[in-house]
């Protein structure tokens, strides 16, 4: 959930005390993680107490020092007010999700898309998520589609461990299946067109895999999913150009395809965009 930051602070600080403080934090569970840039005049402390103060549901704030890094894309957090802990329980569209904020990504802005993508499963589709992390995704169309199986990888152990519980408490035993590894590997060795749908909701790595993603697909063809991150000056559409890159990779891998539907999911910094990409193969 992505709360406005300086509406928090409006009734507890002056107004010219604000200036540098990010515009938004995210409360996953019963966790509100915030950035604080150098040159605010606000502590991480005042941040988070008013953070608490406004959100009483929230028993730990913690400060997101730098950007995420790594394979994994994990976070630098530094503990400012309420329960020293990482994990917690998080809701969303009717399912539970246990997640520790530290060891696995995890973004609740991404939730509309989660419930997006879950209404668009048909009965008895085979879904491949090729980047699940703890299982938003796989677990969302599992409960909203109970006849589609979803195939559910990521190549961070810990977030398969949470994945697999996540299975279990939201029931969805035998419609995920966890898998733990590298999409590539696992698509080239276990799921070589077996998709109706495939889902790519980690940009870093979204133009990069999608010949694989094709590759998982049945020879009918099918649906992918992807999100992306793509900058656009004030004259350029941001949509336009995310098209233009899928074009050019699909053409390469020599499939037919539908021009894609894209849209901005979310800004994500000045010129900054998050996107998707819905894309239909037919063969």
């Amino acid at each position: 959930m992505k709360k406005r930051l300086r509406k928090t602070f409006a009734q507890v600080l002056p107004s010219d005390c604000s200036d540098g403080i990010y515009s938004a934090f995210d409360i996953i569970g019963d966790i509100a993680i915030t950035k604080t840039p150098s040159r605010s005049a606000v502590s991480p402390e005042k941040i988070a107490e008013a953070i608490m103060n406004r959100h009483k549901n929230v028993k730990a704030v913690f400060v997101q020092e730098a950007g995420v890094k790594g394979n994994f894309r994990l976070r630098s957090l530094k503990h400012a007010a309420g329960e020293n802990r990482t994990c917690t329980v998080h809701k969303e569209s009717g399912c539970s999700f246990t997640v520790d904020l530290e060891k696995c990504y995890f973004s609740p802005r991404l939730s509309g898309e989660r419930l997006r993508i879950a209404q668009l499963v048909q009965p008895n589709e085979t879904v491949v998520n090729m980047f699940a992390g703890v299982g938003c995704f796989s677990i969302i169309i599992a409960k909203r589609q109970p006849t589609a199986k979803v195939f559910s990888i990521d190549i961070n152990p810990t977030a398969v461990q949470f994945m697999k519980e996540n299975i279990r408490l939201n029931r969805v035993f035998n419609k995920v299946v966890p898998l733990l590894g590298d999409s590539k590997e696992i698509i080239q060795n276990q799921l070589h067109h077996c998709a109706d749908r495939v889902i790519m909701p980690l940009p870093e790595k979204a133009y990069e895999y999608l010949p694989c993603a094709v590759s998982a697909l049945k020879v009918s063809g099918g649906w992918i999913h992807i999100y992306t991150f793509e900058h656009a000056a004030k004259n350029e559409n941001p949509a336009d150009k995310v098209k233009r890159k899928v074009k050019e990779k699909l053409d390469v891998s020599g499939v037919d395809f539908e021009n894609p539907f894209v849209r901005v999911v979310r800004s994500t910094g000045p010129n900054w965009f998050q996107l998707v990409a819905d894309v239909q193969v037919f063969s």
